[in-house]
Protein backbone atom coordinates (compact mmCIF):
# COMPACT_ATOMS: atom_id res chain seq x y z
CA UNK A 1 0.00 0.00 0.00
CA UNK A 2 2.77 2.62 0.93
CA UNK A 3 4.71 1.72 -2.83
CA UNK A 4 1.00 2.82 -4.10
CA UNK A 5 0.80 5.94 -2.12
CA UNK A 6 4.17 6.60 -3.16
CA UNK A 7 3.18 6.32 -6.90
CA UNK A 8 0.03 8.38 -6.71
CA UNK A 9 2.12 11.36 -4.76
CA UNK A 10 5.07 11.02 -7.50
CA UNK A 11 2.86 10.88 -10.62
CA UNK A 12 0.48 13.79 -8.90
CA UNK A 13 3.96 15.84 -8.32
CA UNK A 14 5.13 15.48 -11.51
CA UNK A 15 6.24 18.10 -14.03
CA UNK A 16 3.50 16.83 -16.63
CA UNK A 17 1.03 16.59 -13.80
CA UNK A 18 1.46 19.95 -12.49
CA UNK A 19 0.86 21.47 -15.68
CA UNK A 20 -2.60 20.65 -15.52
CA UNK A 21 -3.25 17.00 -16.59
CA UNK A 22 -6.60 16.25 -17.15
CA UNK A 23 -9.69 14.29 -15.91
CA UNK A 24 -8.91 11.65 -12.71
CA UNK A 25 -4.97 13.05 -11.95
CA UNK A 26 -6.01 16.36 -11.83
CA UNK A 27 -9.44 15.94 -9.00
CA UNK A 28 -6.40 13.62 -7.33
CA UNK A 29 -3.81 16.63 -7.53
CA UNK A 30 -6.64 19.07 -6.52
CA UNK A 31 -7.61 16.58 -3.85
CA UNK A 32 -4.32 16.27 -2.46
CA UNK A 33 -3.33 19.98 -2.70
CA UNK A 34 -6.50 20.70 -0.26
CA UNK A 35 -5.32 18.36 2.05
CA UNK A 36 -1.97 19.78 2.44
CA UNK A 37 -3.08 22.95 2.83
CA UNK A 38 -5.37 21.47 5.49
CA UNK A 39 -2.34 20.01 7.06
CA UNK A 40 -0.55 22.69 7.01
CA UNK A 41 -2.53 24.57 9.23
CA UNK A 42 -2.25 21.05 11.26
CA UNK A 43 1.27 21.41 11.50
CA UNK A 44 1.29 25.14 11.78
CA UNK A 45 0.30 24.45 16.13
CA UNK A 46 3.49 23.21 18.41
CA UNK A 47 1.49 19.90 19.57
CA UNK A 48 -0.16 17.83 16.68
CA UNK A 49 -3.49 17.75 18.98
CA UNK A 50 -5.77 14.62 18.01
CA UNK A 51 -8.95 17.10 17.51
CA UNK A 52 -6.80 18.79 14.40
CA UNK A 53 -6.02 15.15 12.60
CA UNK A 54 -10.31 14.33 12.93
CA UNK A 55 -10.75 18.16 11.98
CA UNK A 56 -8.85 17.60 9.01
CA UNK A 57 -10.20 14.00 8.09
CA UNK A 58 -13.88 15.42 8.65
CA UNK A 59 -12.59 18.35 6.11
CA UNK A 60 -11.92 15.91 3.67
CA UNK A 61 -15.14 13.93 3.80
CA UNK A 62 -16.99 16.97 3.78
CA UNK A 63 -15.27 18.31 0.51
CA UNK A 64 -14.54 15.45 -1.24
CA UNK A 65 -17.42 13.30 -0.57
CA UNK A 66 -14.96 10.44 0.58
CA UNK A 67 -15.16 7.34 2.61
CA UNK A 68 -13.58 7.57 6.07
CA UNK A 69 -10.77 5.46 5.29
CA UNK A 70 -10.09 7.09 1.96
CA UNK A 71 -9.61 10.43 4.09
CA UNK A 72 -7.58 8.90 6.17
CA UNK A 73 -5.25 7.61 3.02
CA UNK A 74 -5.32 10.98 1.54
CA UNK A 75 -4.66 12.74 5.10
CA UNK A 76 -1.98 9.80 5.38
CA UNK A 77 -0.27 10.66 1.87
CA UNK A 78 -0.84 15.24 2.62
CA UNK A 79 1.17 14.62 5.83
CA UNK A 80 4.32 13.45 3.74
CA UNK A 81 3.58 15.69 0.75
CA UNK A 82 3.63 18.75 3.24
CA UNK A 83 6.77 17.64 5.32
CA UNK A 84 8.81 17.97 1.81
CA UNK A 85 7.18 21.28 0.32
CA UNK A 86 8.61 24.27 0.62
CA UNK A 87 5.83 26.70 -0.31
CA UNK A 88 2.03 26.87 -0.53
CA UNK A 89 2.13 28.49 -4.12
CA UNK A 90 2.35 24.67 -5.30
CA UNK A 91 -1.27 23.98 -3.56
CA UNK A 92 -2.90 27.24 -3.42
CA UNK A 93 -2.08 27.22 -7.27
CA UNK A 94 -4.50 24.36 -7.53
CA UNK A 95 -7.60 25.36 -6.10
CA UNK A 96 -7.06 29.00 -7.27
CA UNK A 97 -9.37 28.58 -9.99
CA UNK A 98 -12.44 27.80 -7.95
CA UNK A 99 -14.97 30.09 -7.28
CA UNK A 100 -15.22 32.16 -4.30
CA UNK A 101 -18.03 30.28 -2.50
CA UNK A 102 -15.90 26.93 -2.97
CA UNK A 103 -12.22 28.53 -2.08
CA UNK A 104 -14.58 30.28 1.27
CA UNK A 105 -15.61 26.92 2.14
CA UNK A 106 -12.39 25.51 2.01
CA UNK A 107 -10.63 29.02 4.23
CA UNK A 108 -13.21 27.77 6.62
CA UNK A 109 -12.62 24.36 6.96
CA UNK A 110 -9.32 25.28 7.66
CA UNK A 111 -10.33 27.20 10.35
CA UNK A 112 -12.15 24.64 11.93
CA UNK A 113 -9.19 22.71 11.95
CA UNK A 114 -7.08 26.04 13.43
CA UNK A 115 -10.03 26.24 16.30
CA UNK A 116 -10.13 22.32 17.03
CA UNK A 117 -7.83 22.05 20.04
CA UNK A 118 -10.14 24.98 21.14
CA UNK A 119 -7.20 27.76 20.84
CA UNK A 120 -5.71 29.56 18.00
CA UNK A 121 -1.98 30.41 18.04
CA UNK A 122 0.20 33.04 16.25
CA UNK A 123 1.28 30.33 14.37
CA UNK A 124 -1.96 29.00 12.68
CA UNK A 125 -3.28 32.47 12.38
CA UNK A 126 -0.27 33.57 9.83
CA UNK A 127 -0.26 30.79 7.81
CA UNK A 128 -4.27 31.27 7.30
CA UNK A 129 -3.60 34.46 6.31
CA UNK A 130 -0.68 33.61 3.96
CA UNK A 131 -3.26 30.96 2.30
CA UNK A 132 -6.04 33.21 1.91
CA UNK A 133 -3.65 35.87 0.79
CA UNK A 134 -2.53 33.25 -2.53
CA UNK A 135 -5.87 32.19 -2.60
CA UNK A 136 -7.09 35.86 -3.20
CA UNK A 137 -9.84 35.55 -0.85
CA UNK A 138 -11.20 39.55 -0.14
CA UNK A 139 -10.23 40.31 3.88
CA UNK A 140 -14.11 40.95 4.70
CA UNK A 141 -14.87 37.36 3.31
CA UNK A 142 -11.76 35.87 5.19
CA UNK A 143 -12.85 37.63 8.71
CA UNK A 144 -16.18 35.80 8.34
CA UNK A 145 -15.12 32.34 7.08
CA UNK A 146 -13.33 32.72 10.48
CA UNK A 147 -15.98 34.09 12.80
CA UNK A 148 -18.53 30.95 11.04
CA UNK A 149 -16.19 28.31 11.98
CA UNK A 150 -14.88 30.28 15.78
CA UNK A 151 -18.49 29.87 16.38
CA UNK A 152 -19.09 26.26 14.60
CA UNK A 153 -16.18 25.04 17.38
CA UNK A 154 -18.47 26.31 20.20
CA UNK A 155 -16.28 28.72 20.87
CA UNK A 156 -16.54 32.55 22.49
CA UNK A 157 -16.80 35.32 19.86
CA UNK A 158 -13.33 36.85 19.18
CA UNK A 159 -13.56 40.66 20.71
CA UNK A 160 -10.46 41.92 18.68
CA UNK A 161 -10.79 44.29 15.96
CA UNK A 162 -12.39 42.61 12.92
CA UNK A 163 -8.98 41.89 10.61
CA UNK A 164 -6.47 42.53 13.49
CA UNK A 165 -4.84 39.52 13.03
CA UNK A 166 -3.96 40.08 9.50
CA UNK A 167 -1.31 42.73 9.92
CA UNK A 168 1.20 39.27 10.11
Amino acid sequence: MLKTLKDLFDSLMSPESMAGAQGCGEDHAVQLAAAVLLVEVMRADEGLAVAERTAVRRALVEKFVLTPDEADRLADLAEGTARQATDLFAFTSRIDAWDMPRKLRMIELMWGVAYADGRLSDHERHVMWRIADLLHIPQGAYVHARMRAREAAGLAPDHAAPGADEAH
